[in-house]
């Protein structure tokens, strides 16, 4: 498999390109079917979350597939390619390995340690394997970083290193409105996201909370989780009204619009009593929800994305990230080493199976040259020939693996290949590729 990742997140664009490009209802589904569908690819998978877009393929050519992927992320978020290109990143083979590890053990969230990364990525698999634009190879791939990922997380203390955007979000609000206990709270959208933010409100002390969402259905199952001795639903249309109300609002629906205006907010301040701590929101979705015009509001405290970003590049990092990084190092090595001892498995198996034949067909003639030779002696002949071959086999076919496990290790498969003029369809139909089906490698590298 050659992989590339072509993809935008927090560290390459402002949130006003990501909000813009953000793939929202049916689009990820199409976006996934058209890579798939390209000439160059053979596997696609996408991670389409609140700051990241990235695309993972499996190409046969690296400038082709760069150029289709981009000119996909595009066309399907509607960012003119010109403006996207400066803000995309390119990772290719081990670097893509790399890059994808590192994000699995969320070294490359926007809150370091992060673990909720992790369900995004099984999401991204499972939706890949649903559409049936995910093969074996990004399966693999994908599997192997989970496992990495939860090795990150059970080893080292990452966790400590960084905590769920909630929650730092949550900081934040408190920083800023006081403390969360004994707020009065309201959640808009009932995603995986705003159950996390309900779900955390109530172990931090809110006890008085609604959930409104555009499907009352999820609202409600949310409610009957948390309790209704704690929450409630809240008519969607009511949200406007509700704002005076509260105390918190967290939003996170996946809109293409805002979903709470400014002049709302502005009504709702004017109801609180004097001396009331701020009207604090946090904005968690992308598109935003809230409107950024809030933020010259007196009397509200909007915390969305871009503020999380910028106060959490503030923190100091943890010594637990040079561990996790040197965790997703060891692993990329071993990654690459059982993926290029694999490339040459078809190989071996083929010269093994070469040299069975010309066992078989030498046997064949001995029987008959020599007819009248007594079972035993035959026996004894066949169990030597075949000793022989084996042991003139051993030497070369263990060390060729462990010398295509290393870096360019493909050359000594080609090497072996053309030593015992071994027929390039029977190395195919080993490995179930067909004949020129095989990855065209590529220089490649990050940008």
């Amino acid at each position: 498999m050659s992989l590339l990742v072509v993809g935008l997140s927090h560290r390459t664009a402002p949130v006003g390109v990501l909000e813009r490009a953000a793939l929202t209802g049916e689009v990820p589904t199409r976006l996934l079917h058209d890579a798939a569908a390209t000439a160059t690819v053979a596997e696609a998978a996408l991670l389409n979350t609140c700051n990241r877009i990235e695309l993972y393929a499996d190409v046969d050519k690296f400038h082709a597939g760069v150029a289709e992927l981009s000119l996909l992320l595009a066309h399907h978020s509607g960012v003119d390619l010109e403006e996207l290109t400066s803000h995309l990143y390119v990772h290719y083979e081990d670097r893509a390995v790399h890059h994808l590890f590192s994000v699995a053990c969320g070294l490359d969230s926007m809150v370091v340690g992060e673990g909720q990364i992790l369900g995004q990525l099984r999401d991204s698999l499972a939706k890949a394997q649903e559409e049936h634009t995910a093969g074996r190879g990004l399966n693999e791939l994908f599997q192997q970083a989970l496992r990495v990922g939860k090795r990150a997380h059970s080893e080292t203390g990452i966790d400590k290193a960084g905590q769920s955007l909630v929650t730092f979000g949550l900081e934040q609000v408190a920083a800023g409105a006081g403390e969360i206990a004994g707020k009065r709270a309201l959640v808009v959208g009932a995603g995986s996201m705003s159950s996390l933010a309900a779900a955390t409100l109530v172990r931090s002390g809110v006890t008085d909370l609604m959930i409104a969402n555009r499907t009352p259905a999820r609202a409600e199952r949310l409610v009957e989780i948390l309790g209704p001795d704690v929450a409630r639903t809240l008519d969607l249309a009511k949200v406007p009204e509700a704002l005076g109300d509260v105390d918190l609002v967290i939003s996170c629906t996946g809109a293409a619009g805002v979903v709470v205006r400014a002049e709302d907010v502005a009504a709702a301040v004017a109801l609180r009593p004097a001396g009331a701590s701020p009207l604090a929101l946090l904005d968690l979705a992308m598109p935003r929800d809230v409107d950024h015009a809030v933020h010259e509001l007196d009397g509200a405290l909007l915390v969305d994305l871009e503020s999380l970003s910028h106060a959490h590049a503030a923190t100091p990092g943890a010594g637990d990230v040079d561990q996790v990084t040197r965790i997703v190092a060891d692993e990329v090595t071993a990654f690459g080493a059982a993926q290029r001892a694999a490339r040459i498995a078809p190989t071996v198996v083929a010269l093994r199976s070469m040299a069975s034949d010309v066992v078989a067909a030498e046997l064949g003639r001995l029987d008959s040259r020599l007819p009248d030779l007594d079972e035993r002696s035959r026996a004894e002949i066949t169990q030597t020939v075949r000793r022989v071959v084996d042991k003139l086999l051993h030497a070369p076919t263990v060390r060729v693996k462990q010398l295509a496990a290393e870096p360019g290790g493909a050359s000594y498969a080609e090497a072996l290949r053309e030593l015992f003029d071994l027929d390039p369809a029977a190395v195919h139909a080993v490995s179930g590729t067909p004949v020129g089906g095989a990855p065209q490698p590529s220089a490649g590298g990050t940008r």
